[in-house]
């Protein structure tokens, strides 16, 4: 099959080149001990040989094998609310939002509208971008806290792809920082499990947990959805430099959107042996946020969690080409930005016409960037999510 660059990648991947240095473990995946940075492994296989299993199937045992970001795209709903348009709901103004955020417009899902669908279109803009049929996909993985099945979502991603062959797809919550662990979860089921393509689609819709009263919360957010097309590939070509990830619970009380019971529902009729022991109907209450204290842990912790990757792949803040944040405020991009000593045109940001979308922000951003010609294949790209749980993360990756 043909990739984005029309080289050949092997259904099954053999490798000749046979090595076994010393392995260590890392929060990030494996390091080497010869103190030589090398691609992250998310695989302790380092034989290139193959095994029949039981069904007489080729089982790749992989080798070196690495991942790369191949394609991308994007989606947005058609409904756009600026500030002005908030402005006349809750007493706030377009400077207001603006200096204090950086937002100015935002998207929002109508009733009618599916985030399903959202999510499917954008995954298919990147199959597009990388020359890959949809029965070709090994898997989706789907980022999202705002599904629209409580099981999950990703299935009828699938579904709507046309993907005949039934690749397996499930969902990944993890708030703002989604995208980030789909990112690695890709790499690692690459590294590990012999996939070849895997779709990454990073989608939400949290203007349905908005309480639009609010304007504390009303003013950020905004919904859409963003793919990227991770693709296997030789580890000379490894695309995944180093990750690293983190989540406190503690800070979860600055961020949620917690299960309340629904008041109104009635007891169910029972021989009193079971009364109030039945929960009564739920859903999840709007988003609740304490926004001094979600600044201040991003700024704190995603300029370490971005170092900290930085040095793992043996690269430096000057060996990037872009940063690339979650969407989340202008303020936090800004301060992670000066302490991190990149300069302003080498940050890649478009929170000004979208607001924070959550787990759709980075590969939304990403998508327009690389279809602007901002970024180009070789690129190198420190990125990082950051938000609820408390959850954050960070990779080190080069386009194409």
């Amino acid at each position: 099959m043909a990739n984005a660059s029309g080289l050949f990648t092997p259904t099954v991947p053999t490798v000749r080149r046979r090595f076994s240095p010393p392995l260590g473990i890392y929060r990030s995946g494996f390091w080497f001990s010869d103190g030589v940075s090398r691609r992250t492994v998310c695989s302790s296989s380092t034989q290139g040989a193959e095994k029949l299993s039981p069904s007489g199937s080729r089982v790749p045992r992989l080798a070196g094998k690495g991942c790369k970001l191949v394609g991308c795209g994007s989606a947005v709903p058609t409904v756009q609310i600026s500030n002005d348009d908030l402005s006349k709901i809750v007493d706030t103004s377009d400077e207001w939002i603006s200096v204090r955020t950086g937002i100015r417009n935002r998207r929002i899902l109508s009733r009618k509208d599916s985030l399903i669908d959202l999510a499917a279109e954008a995954a298919k803009k990147a199959l597009q971008m990388a020359e890959v049929d949809p029965d070709d996909v090994d898997l989706v993985l789907l980022c999202t806290s705002t599904p629209e099945d409580l099981f999950g979502s990703a299935p009828q991603i699938q579904k709507a792809l046309g993907c005949k062959n039934n690749p397996l797809a499930y969902d990944i919550t993890a708030a703002c920082s989604g995208f980030i662990l789909g990112l690695v979860s890709a790499a690692c089921h690459i590294r590990g499990g012999g996939f070849n393509n895997v779709l990454v689609i990073g989608a939400d819709a949290l203007s349905r947990y908005v309480d639009w009263t609010d304007r504390g919360s009303c003013i950020l957010f905004g919904d859409a959805a963003g793919a990227v097309l991770v693709q296997a590939c030789n580890s000379e070509e490894d695309g995944l430099f180093a990750f690293d990830m983190h989540s406190d619970g503690e800070g979860q009380r600055h961020l949620k959107a917690g299960i309340k019971e629904n008041e109104t529902d009635k007891e169910p009729g029972t021989n009193g042996s079971l009364v109030g022991l039945l929960p009564k109907g739920s859903a999840y209450s709007c988003i609740q946020m304490n926004g001094k204290e979600v600044f201040r842990f991003a700024v704190r912790a995603v300029p370490q969690s971005i170092e900290s990757a930085l040095e793992k792949a043996g690269l430096t803040g000057s060996s990037i080409d872009w940063l690339l944040l979650h969407q989340a405020n202008q303020r936090i991009i800004d301060a992670v930005a000066t302490r991190l000593d990149v300069p302003y045109e080498r940050v890649i940001s478009n929170l000004a016409n979208y607001g924070n979308t959550s787990a759709a922000s980075i590969p939304l951003a990403l998508d327009e960037a690389v279809r602007s010609g901002k970024v180009q294949a070789g690129h190198t790209i420190a990125t990082a999510g950051f938000g609820a749980g408390l959850t954050w993360g960070s990779a080190i990756v080069r386009w194409g």
